[in-house]
This record gives structure tokens, sequence and C-alpha cells, in this order.
């Protein structure tokens, strides 16, 4: 892994779900803490970043986030039904929380350490089968990526990404696969659980 970049601070948002690099990520918006949030994002062309829940809840009190997390850019704003804040993110670069602080409103703000988005490699053939899988995936669980370039299944960063955004994982599974730094390593996790979701 190349040398990490200097510490810069980001609001947090902790919530029940992984994101993932290149990801799309869709909420809703209420609490004040986070409207604000998004309104200084908005402002500002800064992003936030997303990070698992550990201990507590995405609404109330401030909840204990996953070390490793990945930031989220604003591309997208919306009305929704029931009069929330509808915003579309897009995910970024990973990043290690090195320090927390909670503000007087209960956002939580931290000092991440940003890390270098993993370089383009091929994905070995002893993988293919996962470029196979993740085409079938794409057609029933990510409309969104029905576009995207046959090279990018050729991309082991790439491939193992949307693996494990669109199987249905344990969120702890999700975050090991996040916090692994070897494309061809989170290839290897994915392949070894495969067998859980073949049909007898």
């Amino acid at each position: 892994m190349a040398e990490p970049t200097a510490l810069v601070e980001l609001p947090l948002f902790p919530l029940a779900t992984v994101l993932y690099p290149g990801a799309p990520l869709s909420l809703r918006i209420f609490e004040p803490r986070y409207l604000d949030m998004v309104r200084d994002c908005a402002r500002q062309g800064t992003g936030f970043g997303v990070c698992l829940i550990l201990d507590g809840h995405e609404v109330g009190g401030p909840a204990l986030p996953a070390a490793v997390g990945t930031v989220a850019t604003i591309t997208d704003f919306h009305n929704t039904g029931e009069g929330l804040l509808g915003i579309v993110a897009h995910g970024g670069a990973r990043f290690r929380v090195e320090r927390t602080r909670v503000l007087a409103d209960g956002l939580l703000r931290g000092e991440v350490q940003l890390w270098p988005d993993e370089p383009p490699m091929d994905v070995p053939p002893e993988f293919g089968l996962l470029q196979t899988i993740l085409e079938r995936l794409v057609e029933t669980l990510g409309p969104h990526w029905r576009d995207a370039p046959r090279s990018a299944y050729d991309d082991a960063s790439w491939l193992g990404f949307r693996m494990a955004e669109l199987l249905p994982l344990a969120n702890g599974e999700r975050q090991a696969l996040l916090e692994l730094t070897d494309p061809v390593q989170r290839l290897a996790e994915l392949r070894d659980i495969l067998p859980r979701f073949q049909r007898p």
C-alpha cells in the first residue's frame, strides 16, 4: 500500500451499512445535525465520512463508528414523499479514523487518514468465475452497474468491491472486506464465501 496522506478532518455519519469505493448511497436525512452537515458539505464542495456503526443507533445519541470508513460525496438532492431531504452520494477514498470529537449538536467529527486508491490490477485467471457471477448479480441486484464497461470486470479492485456490495453479506463481513488492502485477497475471501449461496 502507498504512503498514507496527511490527516484531514471530516464529519462522520455512522450508518448500519458499509459504503464501498465507487458505490452509490441513498439516504433520507431528517436529524438537524445531519441536515446541517449536508448543507455545509454542499456549500463547501466537501464530502463526509460513512462508517459502520459498531455500537449504538443511526438516530439519537452519537454512535460508535468502525475505525475504517469511506468518504461519501453528494451527487444529488431531492425531497421525499414524506417531506424529508433525500440525497444520493458516491463512495470515494477509504480512510482510518485516528481521533473523534462530538460537537454540541451531536455531530461526530473525525481526524482521518485517507487511504490511496488501489491501483488497477488484472483479475487473476483463477477468479474468472467471479466475473461471471457478478454479471448475473448486476442483472438482478445492481441495475446501476448495467452500463459498466467490460474492462471494469477485468479490474480486481472493482470486481471485489462490486461483489461485496451486491452479495447478501453480514455487515461484519462487509466491513472486513472494506478493510482489506489487497484486491486479490479480497477476491479470495469472496470466492470462499460463495458456496454459502449455492443451491443444494
